[in-house]
């Protein structure tokens, strides 16, 4: 588990793919190893990956044919920024909000402009995971735990505040950019337990509240 909060910028080092899947080397830049061991988990762009190798200046990881597919980390180039988190441990300060790692899908960037010093930016998600997005929730793009602006069908728009845009991968976007997109895991839990529920079985504070949701 992660909390979306950015702690380096690393860069995408080598890429060996294969046939099915593909090997990726990562250089971690200023984010510590220090602490990491074999088979630790990093979030590289928001996906979990494995740590398998730990040459000292960053990671080899395993990437299979599911995450290729649904994310974008097979279409980076070689030095290609990529923002980066550590697992979450008993110690961490949760900042952001629970990220699995676990991309749900791929969007890309629509437009962006600056408003005031901080930045509007707008995505837009793959039509199924609209309905995961609501104005003032959490969403991870690349990684980066943030708060919807605004949505309108598919689209939604986000801001960017100056720590973020110079701590990120944000720093540096361009329009029609492919990003991953993990949605809040409470709406996945929610929709889960609404498709559960007897049709003759009312949505009200009484159910939310007894599953958890209040």
């Amino acid at each position: 588990m992660f909390t979306g909060i950015i702690e380096g910028i690393g860069h995408i080092a080598q890429l060996e793919k294969t046939a099915k899947d593909a090997r990726l080397y990562v250089k971690t830049g200023n984010l510590s190893l220090e602490t990491v061991k074999l088979g630790d988990s990093i979030a590289v762009n928001g996906v979990c990956l494995t740590a398998v190798q730990l040459p000292g200046d960053g990671f080899w990881a395993d990437v299979s044919t599911e995450t290729l597919t649904h994310t974008s980390l097979g279409e980076l180039p070689i030095g290609g920024k990529v923002n980066l988190e550590k697992a979450l441990t008993p110690n961490t300060h949760l900042g952001g909000h629970i990220v699995s790692g676990h991309v749900d899908g791929v969007g890309a960037i629509s437009s962006y402009y600056d408003e005031g010093r901080s930045m509007r930016l707008n995505i837009r998600a793959p039509n199924d995971l609209a309905k995961y997005i609501a104005a003032k929730g959490s969403i991870c793009v690349d990684g980066i735990s943030l708060t919807v602006n605004s949505v309108q069908n598919a689209e939604f728009s986000l801001n960017i505040v100056p720590h973020t845009q110079i701590n990120t991968t944000l720093a540096k976007i361009k329009i029609g950019q492919r990003v991953n997109l993990e949605v809040d895991i409470i709406a996945r839990y929610l929709e889960r337990l609404l498709l559960g529920k007897p049709a003759d079985e009312s949505i009200d504070a009484s159910f939310l509240q007894q599953h958890g949701f209040m």
